[in-house]
């Protein structure tokens, strides 16, 4: 049956209980009020038409209104004659009363008519009674059967109460519960209901739907378990540390590498607090620190090991859902860097005496002194000297590199153009420009100061900005070097048209052995990081503005020469 068929039974119940009882009082309230109104009509009035005959009899031979008043009454109770006997008493008191009329003087006919009216008030007041008991029986009777009814529908309504409400409560109860598991992802809920109304198919689509969402759950949650594994196996794979914490900083996962630098396993701090761990963990407190150096010394692998400290945020809709910390390990980097500074200040350090002694023999050859040279022979001695002087100050530029990784810069400041500069640093990459067909525009303010310099270090830098943009500019471009005073500075910015690099990666630009990802697979990273090196140790300082698509500006300020 539909749960619209059974609200409507229902209804329909009620209505009728109402109607059947709002009938029955009618009836029997119109039923008493006929019994009443009898009474008071017929006997009642006969009973007031005798009494006011008798009083008018004992004034009948005195007044003439008296006769007036018994023959009107008389009239009236002549047409209100309702009982047995009441006729014959009514007859007799009319013609005793005509007698009267007709002998004033005889009063036999007063006793006579007295006891005609008497024999009119005993027959209704014999009649009051009798319908007396009838309206009463007729009220017990409505009292009864009204009392039956009431009792009966009283019944069947409470029963109707009691247990109509259930039909519509307990599906939509046991419903509420299914949804509320539902929402708790307890996906093996089912309801059963045993109705074939509304509530049973509502109770049947949602077994449906519980069944789906199970498999879907089921499905979903093997493909979770699998993805999972295989991201644990490639974290665990890699060389470098990684620690995942949520948004509430409990540790996630550590990777073998995390485990082997903390010295704790996964399992002992998986869903602890890191600060909690940071209290018996030197590296922990060390990695949350805020302001801590991106590069760390940790002893790991039975050697002193150098790793860099990456942040990454873990985003979810604009909103920090948790962190990951990358510790990259550079020692490999490291151990390079050393073993190429230790080479290139032996080698340097070696070529330099050689070198020294070729130009110091070529200048020899050249004095007349020694002997007369022909015109060919004293271009080869020019040539021998010019390469010698080449030499010699290539391997003083692999010297200077050589002190800024081991950190003994040795500078040699003074006031020098900046246009000096700007022309050491174009010469050296001239035939690089040319040979990828990129222009060297330079712009430079009238009237610069000169600045407190290293000339060979800062055009070094220079060439190193220069370089990176003719690599990265596309061909036929134009690289564009600006030099402008900026109060007590003096700016030298190199600008070029290539791809540009991502905002992400600005602040680790200077950082050694970083490379912006799909940039280059050669190189150590260390060129912009040997630059800042150079210019910060002469007072000044570096930077870099880029945006994707619109190339890239680096630049350093340098002190004006007082």
């Amino acid at each position: 049956m539909k749960l619209k068929t059974k609200l409507s039974l229902g209804l329909s119940f009620l209505f009728t209980v109402i109607l059947v009882f709002g009938v029955l009082g009618i009836f029997y309230i119109n039923l008493l009020s006929n019994d009443a109104a009898k009474v008071l009509k017929n006997n009642h009035e006969s009973l007031v038409y005798c009494n006011n005959m008798l009083k008018a009899l004992e004034n009948i031979a005195h007044y003439e209104t008296a006769k007036s008043d018994f023959n009107e009454n008389l009239k009236k109770q002549e047409a209100n004659i309702t009982e047995p006997g009441e006729l014959e008493a009514t007859k007799g008191v009319r013609q005793n009363y005509t007698e009267l009329l007709a002998a004033p003087d005889d009063s036999s006919n007063y006793p006579q008519i007295r006891m005609g009216l008497q024999i009119i008030n005993d027959l209704n007041q014999n009649a009051i009674l009798k319908k007396n008991n009838i309206v009463q029986k007729t009220a017990d009777d409505a009292k009864l059967w009204l009392t039956i009814i009431f009792t009966v529908l009283f019944l069947i309504t409470l029963t109707f109460i009691v247990n109509f409400p259930a039909i519509l409560s307990n599906p939509i109860t046991k419903l509420t519960e299914g949804i509320v598991e539902i929402a708790g992802k307890n996906y093996s809920k089912r309801i059963y209901l045993k109705q074939k109304d509304e509530f049973g198919e509502l109770a049947n689509a949602f077994n449906s739907m519980a069944e789906k969402l199970d498999q879907y759950e089921r499905s979903n949650l093997a493909q979770l378990r699998f993805e999972k594994s295989r991201i644990e196996t490639i974290i665990n794979q890699m060389n470098d540390g990684i620690i995942g914490f949520d948004a509430k900083k409990r540790i996630l996962f550590l990777n073998v590498v995390a485990e082997k630098l903390l010295g704790v396993k996964e399992a002992e701090v998986m869903g602890k607090y890191s600060a909690d761990v940071a209290v018996h963990n030197d590296l922990m407190r060390t990695l949350l620190q805020d302001g801590v150096k991106k590069e760390l010394k940790i002893y790991a692998d039975n050697k002193e090991s150098y790793f860099n400290k990456d942040v990454l945020n873990v985003m979810n809709s604009e909103e920090v859902i948790g962190q990951v910390i990358v510790l990259k390990n550079i020692t490999p980097f490291h151990e390079l860097n050393e073993a190429k500074t230790n080479f290139i200040a032996t080698v340097s350090h070696e070529l330099k005496t050689p070198i020294s002694s070729i130009k110091m023999s070529a200048q020899l050859l050249s004095d007349n002194r020694v002997g007369n040279l022909n015109e060919e022979q004293n271009e080869l001695i020019k040539s021998i000297t010019d390469d010698s002087e080449r030499l010699l100050k290539i391997t003083s530029e692999l010297l200077n590199m050589s002190q800024v990784e081991t950190g003994n810069i040795q500078l040699k400041l003074q006031p020098v153009a900046a246009s000096a500069i700007v022309q050491q640093a174009v010469e050296a990459v001239l035939f690089k420009a040319q040979q990828k067909q990129v222009t060297i525009k330079i712009n430079a303010d009238d009237n610069l100061p000169m600045v407190n310099a290293d000339q060979e270090k800062t055009a070094w830098v220079l060439i190193n900005f220069l370089t990176n943009a003719i690599k990265f500019s596309p061909e036929h471009a134009a690289v564009e070097i600006n030099t402008t005073r900026k109060n007590n500075l003096v700016e030298f910015t190199v600008r070029d048209t290539g791809k540009g690099i991502e905002e992400k990666y600005l602040p680790k630009i200077f950082d050694r052995y970083f490379k912006v990802p799909g940039s280059s697979k050669t190189g150590t990273g260390l060129g912009l990081a040997i630059s800042k090196e150079f210019i910060e140790a002469q007072g000044g300082s570096i930077r870099v503005q880029s945006e994707i698509g619109t190339g890239s500006s680096f630049s350093f300020l340098l002190n004006i020469a007082g």
